[in-house]
């Protein structure tokens, strides 16, 4: 059964895609304010009013602001397009989380023997403490886990209500 068949798995993809979508909602909406900012406070010094202390900086602060979380939310939501299109040929392997690091992982597989298989060596791909303490959080919890890529593996279990991307560690 293909991963995205089930009903868990399309409620975390839509949940990781609502988080995009405000990522990317609320960076154009920074940009739009600091555009309208920028444009009250040229208003104001071209009319010889007081000057606002500070103004430019928040201004180039909104902007500034706005523009990565833009990027950030279109990225997101092409991560999520990514994953969505591998799940649907792929299925989800059971497995035993362990944390290995802050953000160091392995899945040992359903099954797994110390003496003779390899476990799933994974980095946690966010930068976001809050996801990476809910991984830590899953230490020896039962999960389910897809490769997307050769590189790129997607985590989630029960109860999670998300999915988490992580990369094959290297060493």
């Amino acid at each position: 059964m293909a991963a995205l068949d089930d009903p868990q798995t399309r409620t975390a993809l839509a949940a990781h895609r609502a988080g995009a979508l405000r990522w990317l909602g609320g960076g154009a909406l920074a940009v739009v304010l600091g555009c309208v900012a920028g444009a009250a406070v040229v208003r104001i010094a071209r009319d010889g009013g007081e000057r606002a202390p500070f103004a430019g900086l928040v201004v180039v602060a909104l902007v500034a602001g706005g523009v990565v979380g833009v990027v950030v939310g279109v990225g997101a939501l092409l991560r999520t397009r990514r994953w969505t299109r591998a799940l649907a040929g792929t299925g989800w392997r059971a497995g035993v989380l362990r944390v290995a690091g802050p953000a160091t992982l392995q899945v040992e597989p359903v099954g797994y023997d110390d003496l003779t298989d390899e476990p799933v060596r994974l980095r946690l791909q966010s930068t976001a403490i809050w996801r990476t303490r809910a991984v830590q959080r899953l230490d020896g919890a039962e999960v389910r886990c897809a490769e997307v890529s050769p590189r790129e593996w997607l985590l989630t279990a029960d109860g999670a209500g998300t999915v988490y991307g992580a990369r094959v560690a290297t060493r």
